[in-house]
């Protein structure tokens, strides 16, 4: 029991599902292929560690208020579970309070929607102490306006699926005790965002380039930060098989060092309340110099996870950052899915475990920070302006003529941009320093 909230850690009793998907006109809309959200949903279910025994849908033009699904269905979804031993509904939508309280009495099930079990996916990877304080204030700010709907689920004995976090009668019954946790962690988070920004600032000072990988669960990111920085990361197929981020440095053919960091996976219908309490780990997105994209090419729905990815940066107001596709596990695709995919630039082929696209990955990150090679005419008197120079960019050679310091420098695109004001009155020509 940790501040008043009991946690449930029994978890040997498995959960046998059946997965519900309704399909309504607004889910149509949304332009999401129901068929392959189930599929997701399935996996999602999987990783969570329950065991799916059925699938049931639905099509309706809206959703039934009282009980998400049509009286019938609902009939149906009992039989179904009678039949085979189910002991959870798994719904792939969202589901009210309400509902889920009508539901469980109705069918004398444990009834989990997709954000909940997404929520408690990230319970079980959560390792670091921002993690577990990130999961919980998420799932509590998930719970909080639904806590009338979860009376049976809360109380039930044993652990599984949705009741990994925050669990049994406290979050029936007292409201502002979780108000007051929730109010306990978003100050923990502070602090803990207070200490990541300081973090930031000192490598953004010390002229660090930041880069950061991205991209929909499983697309394989952390297996390249393994392959570009030898990191000892947490390798599975798995959903979030990466939740807390993790920094490794890389150094670029020219030798330089940057700093490149995996992020948690991006996933359809990603819970806001998630996103929220993970904004201060996504804001080493915001604050990178240049995005990978890091796509699975041999996915069916590569478009659509890109598009969800997209979507979310353009959210933590990154949709603007540069940015490289990596096609990734080229191995896996057929000639004709290589055929399709796009080419050019700003778009590579390439498969983590190659050696030679590591090093052409290493390369094209080396050209997208490098901007021209400039010279720099700067006044002795002018010791303020030293420290920019070597902001801006590698200063390749110094020479001195008179009074004057001139710096031949490999600019870096972002920096130089930043700070491109204080010295654009002092550049003496492209190229290199005469003889």
């Amino acid at each position: 029991m940790a501040n008043g909230i009991t946690y449930n850690t029994d978890t040997d009793l498995q959960d046998k599902a059946v997965l519900v998907s309704l399909i309504t006109d607004d889910v149509k809309k949304t332009g999401i292929d129901p068929e392959y959200s189930l599929q997701e949903l399935v996996k999602l279910a999987e990783t969570a560690g329950s065991e799916v025994l059925s699938v049931l849908t639905q099509n309706r033009e809206t959703r039934d208020t009282k009980w998400f699904i049509g009286k019938g269905k609902v009939e149906e979804l009992r039989a179904i579970a009678e039949e085979l031993g189910a002991n959870t509904a798994i719904f792939d939508q969202e589901l009210s309070g309400a509902q889920v309280r009508n539901l469980e009495e109705a069918l004398d099930l444990k009834i989990i929607d997709r954000t909940q079990l997404i929520l408690d996916i990230f319970a079980q990877r959560a390792k670091t102490r921002e993690g577990i304080i990130q999961v919980e204030l998420a799932q509590l700010s998930y719970l909080l306006p639904r806590l009338s709907g979860h009376g049976k689920n809360l109380s039930r004995l044993g652990g599984g699926i949705g009741t990994r976090g925050p669990g049994e009668s406290k979050l029936e019954t007292d409201r502002r005790h979780i108000r007051d946790r929730i109010s306990d962690l978003k100050r923990q988070l502070e602090e803990v965002t207070r200490h990541r920004k300081l973090h930031r600032e000192r490598r953004k000072k010390s002229g660090i380039v930041q880069v950061a990988l991205v991209g929909y669960t499983n697309a394989g990111k952390s297996t390249l930060l393994k392959q570009l920085t030898d990191a000892d990361v947490y390798i599975e197929n798995q959903l979030f098989a990466t939740l807390d981020p993790t920094s490794r440095t890389m150094e670029l053919p020219s030798g330089k060092e940057i700093v490149l960091t995996d992020t948690v996976g991006f996933i359809q219908n990603l819970p806001h309340d998630l996103i929220a309490a993970f904004r201060a780990t996504l804001e080493e997105v915001n604050e990178s110099d240049l995005i990978l994209h890091v796509v699975d090419a041999s996915s069916d729905m590569r478009e659509d996870q890109m598009k969800v990815v997209q979507q979310i940066l353009q959210e933590l107001g990154a949709a603007d950052k540069p940015q490289i596709v990596l096609f990734n596990k080229k191995d896996a695709c057929s000639p004709e899915q290589l055929e399709m995919l796009p080419s050019g630039s700003g778009y590579q082929k390439i498969s983590a475990y190659n050696a030679e696209d590591q090093q052409r990955i290493r390369e094209i990150i080396q050209e997208e920070l490098t901007g021209d090679t400039l010279v720099f005419r700067i006044p002795a008197s002018r010791g303020d302006l030293t420290s920019v120079v070597y902001a801006v960019g590698d200063v390749v050679s110094t020479d001195y003529d008179g009074s004057d310091v001139l710096y031949e420098v490999h600019l870096q695109k972002g920096e130089y941009e930043k700070l491109a004001y204080q010295l654009e009155d002092y550049i003496e020509r492209e190229g290199q320093i005469e003889d």
